[in-house]
């Protein structure tokens, strides 16, 4: 139903936090709002805007028979509110490295090099790139000849996608907000009765393979076309850093902070939708 950020995604436990973690959460809150501002939280979260609007577009056809119309895309635009995304992934980012000084410490040092933020704007402009169809097919060609040719720059996307657990974390992360959208029909009333847990699972996972393929499909061009303009020996140095500790600490915690945000999102629109079809009369 959404796709994920490709570079980053794992799961989010539930259930309350002791005390002390709440603590260490609300003193790292404005930290997190810098280490959010060094990713550009912003500029992704205005591409996912106009993601959420396409994704929406299907909605509207499979759901309510296309006739949503412009006032469930005012729906949708209320749900892809970015205060409210940006306050749930800062939170995130707290809750996950509130009590991580030193991999704070090292995340900063890192994406708030000329090498990190030219990282950070290469991969939002090429999210953004890719909203084109065209792009996105020029993307996939670029990517195939330099898979078949195993060239240089395609090992060492393969080793940075293995390294990040890239695949893994993206079809896990797409097969949550999957969860959380029939979650939100079914508690909005789309259904006569609400849907069991075990059978929303087994829907989730029906999709698990197809969602694995357009994955792997969509993150390899996206990676060719935001890591082109650096070197290779620019690329080693994201590389190495991806394989630290703190490296591996910070993919887990924007994964995780990502995950927070598009099940908040998936569940809203699932609500959203139920309520509308029960107003349609669908």
């Amino acid at each position: 139903m959404l796709r994920n950020l490709v570079v980053m995604l794992g799961i989010v436990a539930g259930g309350l936090l002791p005390a002390a973690s709440l603590a260490q959460m609300q003193q790292s809150q404005p930290e997190a709002a810098h280490l959010a501002d060094l990713l550009d939280i912003g500029g992704l979260i205005d591409v996912m805007r106009i993601e959420g609007r396409e994704n929406a577009l299907g909605v509207d056809a499979d759901l309510l028979s296309g006739q949503g119309g412009a006032a469930w895309l005012v729906t949708v635009d209320k749900v892809y509110d970015p205060a409210k995304l940006r306050a749930t992934f800062e939170a995130g980012l707290a809750r996950e490295l509130g009590d991580a000084p030193e991999v704070r410490a090292d995340m900063k040092a890192f994406f708030g090099s000329e090498l990190g933020k030219r990282i950070v704007a290469l991969e939002v402009a090429a999210r953004r790139s890719l909203l084109d169809d065209q792009a996105e097919a020029a993307a996939k060609a670029i990517w195939d000849k330099a898979f078949g040719h195993k060239s240089h720059r395609a090992v060492q996307i393969e080793r940075f996608a293995q390294i990040n657990d890239l695949i893994e974390s993206n079809v896990t992360g797409a097969l949550n907000s999957n969860l959380a959208f029939f979650r939100g029909l079914s508690a909005g009333g789309a259904f006569e009765q609400q849907m069991p847990e075990d059978e929303m699972l087994s829907q989730v996972w029906s999709q698990e393979n197809a969602i694995r393929t357009d994955t792997a499909e969509w993150l390899y061009p996206f990676l060719m076309m935001a890591y082109q303009p650096l070197t290779d020996a620019e690329f080693d140095k994201y590389i190495t850093f991806s394989k630290t500790k703190s490296g591996k600490k910070v993919n887990a915690a924007i994964f995780a902070a990502f995950d927070a945000m598009f099940v908040q999102l998936s569940q809203a629109l699932g609500a959203s939708a139920a309520q509308m079809m029960a107003g349609e009369d669908i």
